[in-house]
Parts: structure tokens; C-alpha cells; sequence
């Protein structure tokens, strides 16, 4: 049977990397190819696991290649049923009408996430309990894109899960939707000696010395709890940790805002499950946004302006139309050097802008006049181009920039500051730790009936369920 789940996942394998030569798509392939081969490596890092660290982060890592395999997959069959039906999934051309227009793209960025957990009383302000380990991460898809947080240990000690990842999506436009899903996996208490029974602290004490003894058996008390679960030495697992889904939410262009702000959670399990965690159903983070029309030119180009008041003078500068803005520059080296413009224009929501008439004469100057109303008060400015074709130009970017405004909303009041998140660090693997008796250092033969005699371990006076215990823990 596991024969054949691999031949049909071989044939899969093929019948996608065919589907994406035959769309001439080399980028999407690249991504694919990728994934394929990144999967692989973490099913012969998941076989070859020694540690559950490892163990973990390989199933993590095989998580989410799976979901990007499945979002690329879904992606060709779109391309292709598209390629199929005629359609080329080209962009409606922004001549068109205002129905017919595309918002600009845009990039978000998610940060500071934070999931509060709500344990019981019993539990966190009482430290009653077995002490049980989660290991948990966020896997955050928008479109194609799919993108994951660091994994994170959680116990009972914690009042919160806190990701310090920032995520960055390049290619949203307004209409996205960003899914959220927080994936957890139960981690067997693997502690020093967790839950070891008091008779076997008792006898680990008493061979190791008084003052030695003394700060083990404190040890083993204190992460033990009540020290009534049985030592049950880990089996060998096959396939590895697994992962459950816990609970998921979406995140829309309502949810941007340039702070910190609480969204609700879908749980998706209860109490009696196995794998439950107790969380407190939301999730705080940081989602803003940037529209390209923020943060890119969307035209420029010579002009000559008249200003408020101005019936005569008219000033040629070269003007950039930016964000809420028109810069107007002196010359065209100043905008590239980042110079202080002569003034500006603003442009917002509430701007008003009304074009000359198209079909003038030769030699008759090609107008639009831009107003902004402040208070009672109306500010006018008065813009003259070369040429039509030039005017026509200019009222485009216009009519571009008020829908892409109409489109992203708030996002276009202001820009939102963006982070470049930092590399992603590999994940550290936990060094491995020693058994007490590789820790202990004998300098010198003890006499018998010394002050250091329960230093010496000897066979005889350790029975075979603290020699087990021993091995155990200087194998991990």
C-alpha cells in the first residue's frame, strides 16, 4: 500500500512539473521545483532525526512545503484552465473606463503577533498538574504566497505566545485576504528527569552525596510536580511529531491599521482533545500596508503652474505626482537627487480636478486646474501642459490615483511604515546533555568510610531502574 501511495505521488509530481512547461512559466516552476526538492530534504532529515527538536522543525518544514506545493498547484490549474478558455489573464488597460480599471498592487507587512493563552488558576498560578509542552508557529498564506513564523515551546509557564517574526507580502492588492492558521504539536515531557517518582530521586540523592544529592532532589521535586507519573522511556516514533490545526482567522484590508490591534480566532478544538491548548480566542498583531501609488512615481513630467492668487505668473517646474502629493521640482536632477521641492500640490480623496478643453487650437495652452477646499476657503492651482496627448496623460494618472484612493482606503491617508524584516535565523538545536555521571568530575580516589564515600557510584549500590534512567539521558 505505501508502494503505491508513492507511485501516484511520483505521477503527481510529474503531471505538475509538465503542466507548468507547458504554461512557459519559469518562474512559477522555479518556486515549484523548489519546494519538490526542499520537501524531499526534510522527509530524509525527519528519518534521520535523533532529537525531537529536529524532529519538530523537519515536520514543520515538511508542513508547510506540502502547502505551498498545494497553493502552486492550484495556481497552474487556474493558469491553465484560463490558457484553456482563451483567457490571458492580462491586465483590463487603463484607457478604459473607470469600471474597467485595476488598483495598483501593494505590499503588507504582519508584525508583533501575539496569542494570550488562558490557562486555569490551578494551573499557572498554583503549578498544579502534569506540565504538559506544546510546539507551536503560524503558517500565514495571502494569495500564493505562503509564509510561516518561527516555532515556538509553550507551557503553562507562559501567559502569551509571542512570534517576533515580521512577514512581508510584495504582491496584495486591496481585495486580499490574509489567513492566518496556528498549528500546534503535544511535546512528551522530556524535561531532566520530569516526573521521575520520589523513591528514584530518593536513591539518586543518597548515591550522589548529601550536598549534591540535595540540589538534584530539589531539582527533580520541583519540575516533577506531585512526582506520581511513571518514567515511561520514549518509543521510537515513525513518523514523526504531528501537527494539528488549533485555530485560523482571515485578515482583510478592514483589519489594516497602523498600530496594534486584537482580531478574533476560530478555534478549532475543545478541552477533551488530545492536542487541545488552552487559548483565549485572539490574536494581536500589527497589519499595515502600502499601496505602490504611495511609494512610486505615477507620473511626471514638464509643467507650468499657476498659483493661487498667481493671474499672470507662471512657474515651469517639473512635476511628480506621488502619493497624496504633486512635487513640483525645479528641474528633473532635483527630484532624482532628493532635493526639497519648490512647492506642492496636495491630492487627496477630496481634491477636485476639472480639465481644459481637449480640441484647442494651435499655439492655445492645454490646461487642468486642481482645487482644495480648507474650511470655507478653496485653494486652486492651474496646470499647463505641452501638448493634449501630454494633458491627456496627466488626467489619467489622476483618475488612477482617485480610484486606487477609493480602492485601498485608509491605506492611502498616510503611509504606513514598513520594516525590512530581518533574515531568518536557522533554527538552534539544543546541545546534548549529558548524564549526571559524565557531569561529575572524581579528581582522586575516595577512602571507604570518607566524607565524599557518596560520591562513588557503584554498581552494586545503584539498581537497575536508576541505571536505566542514567543511560537513558546520556544517550539524548
Amino acid at each position: 500500500m505505501q508502494d503505491r501511495l508513492h507511485i501516484l505521488e511520483d505521477l503527481n509530481m510529474l503531471y505538475i512539473r509538465q503542466m507548468a512547461l507547458s504554461l512557459e512559466d519559469t518562474e512559477l516552476q522555479r518556486k515549484l521545483d523548489h519546494e519538490i526538492r526542499m520537501r524531499e530534504g526534510a522527509c530524509k532529515l525527519l528519518a534521520a532525526c535523533s532529537q525531537r527538536e529536529q524532529a519538530l522543525e523537519a515536520t514543520k518544514s515538511l508542513l508547510v512545503c506540502n502547502s505551498r506545493i498545494l497553493s502552486y498547484m492550484g495556481e497552474l490549474q487556474r493558469r491553465k484552465e484560463a490558457q484553456v478558455l482563451g483567457k490571458t489573464g492580462r491586465r483590463p488597460s487603463d484607457s478604459g473606463p473607470p469600471a474597467e480599471r485595476s488598483p495598483c498592487r501593494g505590499r503588507v507587512c504582519i508584525s508583533d503577533l501575539r496569542i494570550p493563552l488562558m490557562w486555569k488558576d490551578t494551573e499557572y498560578f498554583k503549578n498544579k498538574g502534569d506540565l504538559h509542552r506544546w510546539a507551536v508557529f503560524l503558517l500565514l498564506q495571502l494569495g500564493e504566497d505562503i509564509q510561516d513564523t518561527e516555532m515556538v515551546l509553550v507551557d503553562r509557564t507562559l501567559t502569551d505566545i509571542s512570534f517576533q517574526t515580521s512577514l512581508l507580502f510584495t504582491e496584495a492588492g486591496p481585495d486580499f485576504e490574509l489567513r492566518l492558521e496556528l498549528y500546534g504539536a503535544c511535546v512528551e515531557e522530556e524535561g531532566a528527569l520530569a516526573g521521575a517518582p520520589k523513591r528514584l530521586a530518593t536513591k539518586l540523592s543518597s548515591s550522589l552525596g548529601r550536598s549534591s544529592g540535595r540540589r538534584v532532589r530539589a531539582s527533580l521535586e520541583s519540575t516533577g510536580g506531585s512526582g506520581s507519573s511513571p518514567i515511561l522511556l520514549p518509543t521510537p516514533a515513525v513518523g514523526g511529531p504531528r501537527y494539528h490545526l488549533l485555530a485560523h482567522t482571515t485578515l482583510t484590508l478592514a483589519a489594516v491599521q497602523d498600530g496594534f490591534r486584537t482580531h478574533d480566532l476560530t478555534l478549532t478544538s475543545h478541552e477533551e482533545n488530545p492536542t487541545w491548548l488552552p487559548l483565549y480566542g485572539s490574536v494581536c498583531c500589527r497589519l499595515v500596508a502600502q499601496p505602490l501609488c504611495m511609494t512610486q512615481p505615477i507620473a511626471s513630467g514638464s509643467l507650468r503652474v499657476q498659483q493661487a492668487g498667481e493671474r499672470r505668473d507662471w512657474a515651469r517646474v517639473h512635476g511628480v505626482l506621488k502619493g497624496t502629493n504633486l512635487f513640483c521640482y525645479r528641474q528633473p536632477e532635483d527630484a532624482d537627487a532628493g532635493k526639497e521641492p519648490l512647492f506642492t500640490i496636495a491630492i487627496n480623496k477630496e481634491t477636485r480636478v476639472r480639465a481644459g478643453e481637449l480640441e484647442q487650437s494651435a499655439g492655445r495652452p492645454f490646461t487642468l486646474s486642481i482645487s482644495n477646499q480648507y474650511g470655507e476657503d478653496e485653494l486652486r492651482h492651474t496646470l499647463q501642459t505641452e501638448s493634449r496627448g501630454a494633458l491627456q496623460s496627466w488626467m489619467e494618472a489622476l483618475w488612477q490615483l482617485f480610484f486606487d484612493m477609493s480602492q485601498w482606503k485608509q491605506c492611502c491617508d498616510e503611509i504606513m511604515k514598513i520594516e525590512t524584516p530581518a533574515p531568518r535565523k536557522p533554527p538552534q538545536v539544543l546541545a546534548k546533555q549529558g548524564s549526571l555521571y559524565h557531569e561529575m568530575v572524581l579528581s582522586e580516589p575516595v577512602a571507604p568510610g570518607g566524607p565524599g564515600e557518596g560520591l562513588l557510584l557503584q554498581d552494586n549500590a545503584v539498581s537497575a531502574e536508576i541505571r536505566a534512567l542514567l543511560s537513558y539521558y546520556s544517550d539524548r
